[in-house]
């Protein structure tokens, strides 16, 4: 079915391959107990995990971890130009070796493609829309959402000379240099916010012409409300109201993943209708105030900045303050390194980790003069304009990228 549909509209000189046709595919193996086999040894052979690649990395050139040559028998030899595909975590990724090594059963292995597929351009075939949807297809109606040899083998792939195929690959690969070495400035120029904000709002580091004593207050002191969902019964009176797209007379319920720092993710999991909400006025979120995950992945602060009234979720400790215009302070310090150890230093573990409302009110904020705040606020409000312009830019180029995959992969744009 897909051969037909593609063959509507490749060009005329292009075929249509079945991958297993022209290529080897092998599963992985693993020798078993996989520790009997590990070895510190410049003579052991490269171990390939998952966790050797980073999110954009398209070459495995080292791994953390060898085995014994004589584990090589139970597992998987592949070398230098194979492609290897992850089955199960990051689903039908792939990835080039630029070594030799074994393979765990977590991993297939794509070999002897060369007679018809250039390296890199069936790297970005199998990275395609067109391969993942086949991917879907085939695992429509299983439980089982792992890749195969069998599923992979009747991957259908466009396939233009090899001479066509070089320039497609050559020119994916230049759009992808730039958003690799994008992400790299961004990464970099975090870092350098990170410190910035760690040495001026702990006051390690004073802007010029400020010289004054800080203060130190508790959230308790600064607060008017510090709580979270409480003294109702939430399986009975929320849970059965949420719906799980935005319908008319319906607010975000926001998550402790749902915030970050000044970024609100509004488009979230689920949705209550506001009649139900204004029940719990001290949950609603309808002024700014702060927002700190007190459960589970406790620690994480940011500024509900009321862009859309919302509903606070169980795991959200709510701090609304006598004035709003400090949040952005509060946010800042609590985020900073010596506002996550008092954060850190209150954790409950137990199933798992939480804070309590008498956790967060105790919470100390060293308080600088209004001018020194403003002026440090604004130093790293620029700095993070800066980054949030670079990150619209890397979008942009994503965008691009995936527009001429569409496009050079199906033969719609013409590079020869």
């Amino acid at each position: 079915m897909v051969n037909e549909i593609l063959r509507t509209y490749i060009p005329d000189d292009w075929s249509v391959i079945t991958l297993g046709n022209y290529a080897q595919i092998f599963r992985g193996g693993s020798p078993r107990p996989i520790q009997a086999f590990l070895t510190t040894s410049d003579q052991g052979v490269n171990w390939i995990k998952i966790g050797d690649v980073g999110e954009e990395d398209k070459f495995i050139k080292s791994t953390e971890e060898k085995i014994v040559p004589e584990g090589v028998s139970c597992s998987r030899m592949v070398f230098r130009g194979d492609l290897i595909l992850s089955n199960s975590m990051s689903y039908g990724r792939p990835y080039i070796m630029n070594i030799e090594g074994c393979i765990h059963d977590g991993w297939l292995v794509i070999q002897k493609y060369d007679r018809v597929f250039d390296r890199d351009y069936l790297y970005y075939a199998l990275s395609s829309g067109l391969t993942m949807k086949q991917y879907v297809a085939m695992a429509a109606g299983s439980s089982v959402q792992n890749l195969n040899k069998e599923k992979v083998s009747k991957v259908v792939l466009p396939c233009p000379r090899i001479s066509e195929q070089k320039s497609i690959a050559e020119v994916l690969s230049d759009i992808d240099t730039l958003i690799i070495d994008l992400k790299k400035i961004i990464r970099k120029k975090k870092d350098i916010r990170q410190g910035t904000m760690q040495m001026l709002v702990t006051g390690k580091k004073r802007l010029s012409g400020f010289d004054g004593n800080w203060r130190v207050t508790t959230l308790d002191r600064l607060c008017y409300i510090v709580t979270k969902q409480t003294g109702f019964d939430y399986s009975a009176e929320i849970k059965p109201s949420l719906v799980t797209t935005p319908q008319i007379g319906t607010i975000p319920f926001i998550q402790n993943k749902d915030f970050e720092a000044f970024d609100i993710n509004y488009n979230t999991d689920f949705f209550i209708p506001y009649d139900v909400a204004e029940k719990y006025p001290r949950i609603l979120l309808n002024e700014v105030c702060l927002l700190i995950s007190i459960s589970g992945r406790i620690g994480n602060v940011a500024i509900f900045d009321n862009e859309q009234t919302s509903f606070a979720g169980g795991a959200v400790g709510i701090a609304k303050l006598y004035e709003p215009e400090l949040a952005s302070w509060c946010m800042l310090y609590l985020s900073s390194k010596d506002g996550q150890e008092q954060i850190f230093s209150n954790e409950k573990v137990g199933a798992q980790h939480n804070l309590t409302v008498a956790d967060v009110r105790k919470l100390e904020i060293k308080m600088p003069a209004k001018s020194e705040r403003e002026a440090i606020i604004k130093v790293l409000t620029d700095m993070n304009d800066e980054i949030e312009v670079l990150e619209e830019k890397l979008d942009k180029y994503q965008k691009i990228k995936q527009g001429m995959m569409d496009e050079l992969l199906t033969g719609k744009v013409r590079l020869v």
